[in-house]
């Protein structure tokens, strides 16, 4: 049975789902599909255009309408976004947040939020640093509680990540900072 590159991902995918980031082999998945390793090479060169091609599909499965107009609602609404897409699969942030920071893929994801950042009257230099601030604490927080459901679920640990409230006062904090400086740079 011949496959395409689409079948390759989703089906990656679903091995990362069932068996975590450490499962995902190129051998497993050419046995996942019925084929030799060789090839999936036809559609992906290498394990890290694999893992980068899996981010950006998690990044769009999880993308949702824009509704927010103002610009610290789009930010949330981003945030949000972003954090439920990587929580939707097993290691989802790990490779979400892997492929991001080796420039492999999940491009997406600092432009839109620097242009909601700069929708809001922000100065450039203050954009591209809160843009960044906001992906660090998205990428910290989901890594975390990702991290700590997964090891609750397996009876490593007794607790719950953080609290119910904690992502969105933690985008809230940051957002109080951006907005006074966005007010204190525009007298």
């Amino acid at each position: 049975m011949r496959h395409h590159r689409g079948d390759v991902i989703a089906r990656a995918i679903t091995v990362l789902d069932e068996y975590g980031l450490e499962s995902l082999t190129m051998r497993r998945l050419a046995a996942e599909l019925g084929v030799q390793a060789s090839a999936l090479y036809h559609h992906v060169p290498n394990k890290q255009t694999l893992l980068a091609a899996v981010a950006d599909e998690i990044l769009a499965r999880g993308r949702r309408p824009r509704r927010a107009r103002a610009w610290d609602h789009r930010v949330i609404e981003l945030c949000t976004e972003l954090r439920d897409a990587m929580l939707a699969y097993r290691d989802g942030a790990e490779v979400v947040v892997t492929a991001y920071t080796f420039g492999l893929g999940a491009g997406s994801l600092a432009p839109d939020l620097r242009q909601a950042l700069h929708d809001g009257g922000l100065p450039e230099d203050l954009v591209d640093l809160g843009a960044r601030a906001l992906l660090h604490l998205v990428f910290g927080h989901t890594m975390e509680e990702q991290t700590a459901l997964q090891a609750a679920s397996a009876g490593a640990i007794d607790r719950a990540p953080g609290g119910p409230t904690d992502f969105p006062q933690g985008l809230e904090l940051l957002l109080d900072g951006l907005r006074s400086r966005s007010r204190t740079q525009s007298r």
